[in-house]
């Protein structure tokens, strides 16, 4: 944090930690649906709105046989926030799901190595499971659809025999637009007119290459939109 936001977080209002929460939920919504690959998966965030949730749903059902008129407009209220939460929550796992979907051996390789940037660290445990019941069902499939009748050497999904992968990956040089929430100095980008390096401070909007600011964007510096 630098001078400012550190005089803001003393001399400001204190935000409820309700407010902070969708902001982050809207943040994370976005990046996941902008960014070309999975993002680390916020797991305490996720885990406090959905407790968040749970409670308002039970709030919600000791007060709908309450038939006081300023009751009633409370409900409404509660409803309306609990129906904007549960749709950040769906669309951000959806959009998650998607790319698990598209690249199910990509995710599955790195949930195999020992980097600690893995899929266990970008999969939540639910996610996990699914992605081995997906790469299950699509083996079993394609087994017995063709697959079978080739030779045992042809039949591996993820084959690098050649020099030649058969695993799809995200396009990591594809653009993205981010805006610079602290000042993190330069990146490297490269165009027709070769290396040229852009100095990130805070305020600017540049679309850049997802290579270029994913660790930006990961440490919080920079946030996709």
């Amino acid at each position: 944090m630098d001078i400012d936001d550190i005089l803001a977080s003393v001399s400001g209002p204190r935000i409820p930690q309700r407010t902070l929460d969708l902001q982050a939920l809207t943040r994370a919504w976005v990046a996941e649906r902008t960014a070309p690959e999975l993002l680390p998966y916020p797991a305490e965030l996720v885990d406090r709105v959905m407790d968040r949730v749970r409670k308002q749903i039970e709030t919600v059902e000791e007060m709908t046989g309450n038939m006081d008129p300023k009751s009633n407009f409370s409900l409404i209220v509660i409803q309306t926030e609990l129906e904007r939460f549960k749709f950040l929550v769906r669309s951000f796992l959806r959009a998650r799901i998607a790319k698990i979907d598209k690249y199910p051996h990509h995710y599955t390789n790195l949930s195999k190595s020992s980097d600690p940037d893995s899929a266990q660290t970008l999969l939540s445990p639910t996610e996990s499971q699914y992605l081995t019941h997906h790469i299950a069902l699509l083996s079993h499939h394609y087994n017995t659809s063709f697959l079978a009748s080739f030779p045992a050497q042809l039949q591996r999904l993820d084959d690098t025999a050649g020099g030649i992968s058969m695993v799809d990956t995200p396009d990591s040089e594809s653009a993205v637009f981010c805006r610079v929430l602290r000042d993190c100095g330069e990146v490297d980008i490269w165009g027709e007119d070769g290396r040229a390096k852009v100095d990130l401070r805070r305020g600017d909007v540049w679309v850049l290459r997802w290579s270029a600011v994913k660790e930006r964007v990961v440490g919080g510096d920079v946030e996709l939109i």
